[in-house]
């Protein structure tokens, strides 16, 4: 666990970097202090020449597994026929199993690729020495709710939902969710709150902003991909991302934290999408700018090993429940031809992959170029 220090960065795209003689010579600004939560410590500032990756899988019949992340499942499913489309010797199996499957999965070697909303502990990483989280995309949170007699969208911030978590706040029309919403006449009923029920990077990163403000809550519960819920009444445990969509639509009075993949799900089965605060203190919904502004905040100070956290950002129109998406990979493969074809995959989804044409459907957003060079950098580890 350590600290944030976001650096403001820039976006452009990522073909200028990849050309002429092979290489090219970018400077990586690691995060430099530890503390909670935020970047993984164990990166330094560095300075390294990026090669030119495989853009071909290995000939001949390439099978590859990937299994993990609900949230990231939707573009891995959209991922992996595109690819055998274009290369028909591979094929790819997906599955959506939650990000602490999808890590143990790779650690295991029981899936070639893990997929996961959270970038690996400190004590994964010495345990598996090999293991590394390789970030493909930017994704977002919403917090959905089931209160279809209100218009427009909610106002709330960490600390009233670390409350209702907690048990603190019980009824949606308590005065600290009214003072956040003057003028909006809000139901006198039972808040319930939904959270995950297996291991989940979302859980992580809904937990690790929770944790922002609240002492109370980062002393007694803090911030993992499965955490000890305090005991509330009523509040509710569900499997996935679309199990929580289904069972808040079937609990009038339910709050949600939800992958911005489902959210065409999510406004499907009628749930509202608030506005969160931001550190710069305004209300602020996740949408495509301000998802991009926030991670590019932190995009210069993404560190060598590409594990960082990007909640609660400094960028003024940023929305604070943002998160690199990881593939997670062991560098030592079971053959060169398994080593290739997922380095060739994974340098497709980084340009080809990363297109509107993909991304635009599950609502996530590209990788800035400094974080793309360090995605690069460790893809090519891979052997």
């Amino acid at each position: 666990m350590v600290t944030r220090f976001p650096v403001p960065g820039s976006r452009c795209g990522r073909a200028a970097a990849l050309i002429v003689a092979g290489v090219v010579a970018v400077t990586v600004v690691s995060a430099c202090s530890t503390g909670s939560p935020a970047t993984q410590a164990g990166s330094s500032s560095s300075s390294a020449a990026i090669p030119v990756l495989p853009s071909t899988p290995a000939p001949g019949p390439q099978a590859l597994s990937e299994t993990g992340s609900t949230l990231l499942y939707p573009l891995f499913s959209e991922w992996a026929p595109a690819y055998k489309s274009q290369f028909s010797n591979v094929t790819i199996t997906t599955a959506g199993t939650g990000s602490s499957t999808g890590i143990s999965s790779a650690a295991s070697g029981s899936a070639d690729i893990g997929a996961s909303d959270a970038y690996l502990s400190s004590g994964t990483m010495t345990r598996y020495p090999t293991l590394e989280n390789i970030p493909l995309a930017i994704s977002a949170q919403i917090v959905g709710y089931n209160l279809p007699q209100l218009t427009g969208h909610l106002r709330l911030n960490s600390a009233v939902l670390a409350e209702i978590y907690q048990g603190s706040i019980t009824m949606w029309n308590d005065q600290a969710i009214r003072a956040l919403n003057p003028g909006v006449s809000l139901p006198a009923i039972k808040v319930i709150p939904i959270h995950r029920s297996e291991g989940s990077g979302d859980t992580f990163l809904f937990t690790s902003y929770l944790s922002q403000p609240s002492s109370t809550w980062a002393n007694s519960v803090g911030f993992a991909t499965r955490v000890a819920w305090p005991p509330v009444p009523g509040a509710l445990g569900e499997t996935g991302n679309s199990g929580m969509v289904t069972g808040c639509a079937g609990h009038p009075g339910c709050v949600a934290y939800i992958g911005i993949s489902y959210l065409s799900a999510s406004s499907a089965a009628g749930l509202g999408e608030a506005q969160l605060l931001n550190r710069s203190g305004g209300y602020v919904l996740p949408t495509a700018a301000s998802i991009s502004e926030a991670a590019a905040g932190f995009a210069m100070n993404t560190p060598a090993n590409g594990s960082i956290s990007l909640i609660d950002g400094v960028s003024p129109g940023g929305y604070p429940l943002v998160n690199y998406e990881y593939g997670i990979v062991d560098t030592r493969q079971s053959s060169a031809g398994k080593a290739a074809t997922i380095k060739a995959l994974l340098n497709w989804i980084l340009t080809t992959g990363s297109s509107g044409a993909y991304l635009s459907k599950v609502n996530f957003q590209p990788l800035p170029p400094q974080v793309v060079s360090v995605a690069d950098t460790l893809i090519a580890k891979i052997g």
